[in-house]
């Protein structure tokens, strides 16, 4: 009876996680030479943590050689600062200790539009680290730590849009 009962939730959570995987869009620019795979954002972003979104984009550049650009999109709901008119770096920590890392400008205004781009150089190396938590240095430092669930939606979300054709 336990084996049955925890076979029901392996199968049950292999579900959760497959449909909670987005759905990769498909766009060329008008030339041809540039084609654009990302997630479908349209209804709503990928979870990364509470509070923290994310969206991936592959742009993938035709020509001699064949280029790839891969961005990490990092929306935070509701984050504010107070540090006007100074740089706020936003830090991805992965669990090998790599850091990716992308500086943001507050507005003049003092709010922080709440989006940040992240460039990932090696997507492959991401597949094989996890993102431990993700870190905003501001007035203060702002945590957010990933589940294993979010973990492995993302791992598979990175997967998706890198063997995207």
């Amino acid at each position: 009876m336990k084996i049955i009962l925890v076979l029901i939730s392996f199968f049950a959570a292999t579900l959760s996680i497959n449909a909670q995987a987005a759905k990769v869009l498909t766009s060329i620019n008008e030339a041809g030479d540039v084609a654009t795979y990302e997630l479908d954002c349209t209804t709503k972003f990928q979870t990364l943590a509470k509070g923290l979104r994310y969206n991936i984009t592959r742009h993938e550049f035709k020509g001699p050689e064949l280029k790839n650009s891969y961005r990490l999109l990092l929306v935070m709901d509701g984050f504010y600062s107070k540090t006007l008119n100074k740089e706020m770096t936003i830090s991805a920590v992965l669990t090998d200790g790599t850091v990716i890392e992308a500086r943001k400008i507050i507005e003049d205004d003092g709010f922080f539009d709440g989006a940040c781009t992240l460039k990932i150089k090696d997507p492959n190396a991401l597949l094989n680290a996890d993102i431990d938590r993700v870190v905003i240095h501001a007035d203060k430092d702002v945590v957010y730590k990933l589940t294993a669930q979010n973990k492995a939606i993302f791992k598979k979300n990175l997967n998706n849009i890198i063997n995207a054709k």
